[in-house]
């Protein structure tokens, strides 16, 4: 009786143990955001636009890209108190020439990137039979080499502080094949693959890598998404199931919690932390 007492007590040690090792290691993973620079790829509207209000409300200095000049003056103007905390330039993440000059336009604004956010994408909505190779091609120059470039980009600055934090935004179309959206599905399940290999070879380096993974949400993106085939009824379709409480959620929701996840070091899908950036989906 009393070596199985002993036996149960070793046990319960053991299980607070860990738990112990859990807290303290999510502990030392923690950012306090406050003077952090920030860098949200297509931050101009939808998530990335709520991202960029949600980092600056934790004191990060924010920089945005987006491909829209418009979308881009309304940013300044909202931004404009922030002064030298804020900075936005207009870039195609696809061309890494492009990026490159960002990231230094970045750096001379704010200083080092310490937090990167792969939020820019593109969805095409339509059958198979109207899709081309060149759509594949440009769907993945957006959503999957937009990423690569920007992260190469920071990744030497990173690695030589032995600190950082890329958050790759992704899709629930990353995880399951849905149809009328092949060009887009196949570049979110390659970003998902690059994200989580990224997170298990950069833990090394001190660098986390967050791959978020969320359902569709509440942002407005069939006014965004171009559509092939018959239109009406491809915008149809997607609007509804964009906009469905039940299926959807709201940005706000979302983006508190990436960023906890960021904070945090979660690596997103398949994390067993707290606050995972799974549980934004």
């Amino acid at each position: 009786m009393a070596g199985k007492f002993a036996k149960t007590l070793g046990w319960a040690g053991f299980v607070i143990g860990c738990a112990l090792m859990k807290t303290i290691l999510q502990q030392s993973r923690y950012w306090d955001l406050h003077e952090k620079v920030v860098l949200i790829t297509g931050g101009s509207r939808g998530l990335g636009l709520v991202l960029a209000r949600e980092f600056a409300a934790h004191g990060a200095r924010v920089a945005i890209c987006a491909h829209d000049e418009e979308d881009l003056g309304r940013m300044r103007d909202e931004f404009a108190a922030r002064r030298d905390h804020f900075f936005c330039a207009q870039c195609d993440v696809s061309d890494r020439a492009q990026v490159r000059s960002l990231l230094a336009s970045v750096e001379n604004a704010l200083g080092a990137v310490d937090v990167l956010v792969n939020n820019a994408g593109t969805i095409l909505v339509g059958p198979l039979e109207h899709m081309t190779v060149g759509d594949f091609e440009e769907v993945m120059s957006v959503n999957f080499w937009g990423a690569v470039h920007t992260t190469m980009g920071v990744l030497p600055g990173m690695k030589q502080r032995h600190k950082g934090r890329i958050v790759n935004i992704t899709s629930i179309g990353g995880k399951v094949a849905f149809p009328h959206l092949l060009p887009y599905t196949a570049s979110k399940f390659a970003l998902v693959g690059f994200s989580e290999g990224l997170g298990t070879e950069l833990a090394k380096d001190g660098i986390w890598v967050t791959t978020v993974v969320p359902n569709l949400m509440r942002t407005g993106s069939p006014r965004n998404a171009d559509f092939k085939g018959a239109h009406k009824k491809e915008y149809a379709w997607f609007t509804i199931t964009d906009s469905l409480p039940g299926v959807s959620v709201r940005a706000e929701h979302a983006s508190r919690q990436i960023i906890r996840a960021c904070q945090n070091g979660c690596r997103g899908s398949g994390s067993t932390c707290a606050a995972t950036a799974h549980g934004a989906a």
